[in-house]
């Protein structure tokens, strides 16, 4: 299972949002990039980085500085946020950003998503955000009528190689994970699957480590360690 920091972009700077609300919004840096470069240097094997501004607006914000970010890097960076159109994923991937992920376009557009999945491939991930079960789109602002669960076998039928499944009740609470929302996500797909959202000890990787062999392939961490509940080391330890 693989360890994956989180770098969410907010007016150019390195922020945390609690549950997704642009109103409680904590500001970590105002460098991204010696954020992305503190976690390369201290073992991270790929980063995830979301545009907050992109989710909300609909379209990229924050490219100047991803631009830095995958400039500065030499590992795999996947990036989510304002992707709603061919022309745009297209963009970010010719920036250098490693893969892209589709949220509100996949659920909106199944049809570009299979378009980019055929021209892309494994360069195409889903990111499934949803509140009791039921995804949401525009930045977790408004919800869809699909069960995040049957959305997901869609994805799968339509070629995506992998998912992102974030709880959006338990993203920046420290709560820990909704284990009980992964395991039936892990064991519904045959494709790997990241969990998101609520990591807030080493003692939830390991409780998530153990549903590794379901198809959890990586876990995505954020606020734990931005708030000094442990360390990226202490972290990847785990996963050894």
């Amino acid at each position: 299972m693989q360890l994956i920091p989180a770098i969410d972009l907010r007016g150019g700077k390195c922020v945390r949002l609690f549950k997704g609300e642009r109103e409680k919004e904590t500001v970590y840096s105002t460098n991204p990039v010696e954020v992305a470069l503190k976690w390369q240097s201290e073992g991270a094997a790929r980063l995830h980085l979301v545009d907050l501004d992109g989710a909300f607006e609909g379209r990229p914000v924050n490219t100047s500085v991803i631009s830095a970010i995958t400039s500065s890097l030499n590992i795999p960076l996947q990036l989510g946020g304002g992707m709603r159109d061919a022309e745009n994923v297209r963009r970010a991937l010719e920036l250098g950003v490693s893969k892209v992920i589709l949220g509100t376009a996949a659920v909106e557009k199944p049809e570009m998503v299979k378009e980019l999945v055929d021209r892309y491939q494994d360069r195409i991930i889903v990111g499934i955000d949803a509140r009791d079960g039921i995804v949401a789109v525009k930045g977790w602002v408004e919800g869809s009528e699909k069960r995040a669960v049957d959305f997901a076998l869609e994805m799968q039928d339509l070629g995506v190689r992998e998912i992102i499944y974030t709880d959006i009740s338990r993203d920046g609470t420290l709560e820990g994970p909704n284990y009980s929302a992964m395991e039936e996500m892990a064991k519904a797909l045959d494709i790997p699957l990241i969990a998101s959202g609520g990591v807030s000890s080493l003692e939830d990787l390991r409780l998530l480590r153990r549903l590794e062999h379901l198809g959890i392939t990586g876990v995505i961490v954020g606020q734990a360690l931005y708030s000094g509940k442990f360390t990226l080391k202490e972290a990847l330890m785990e996963f050894e």
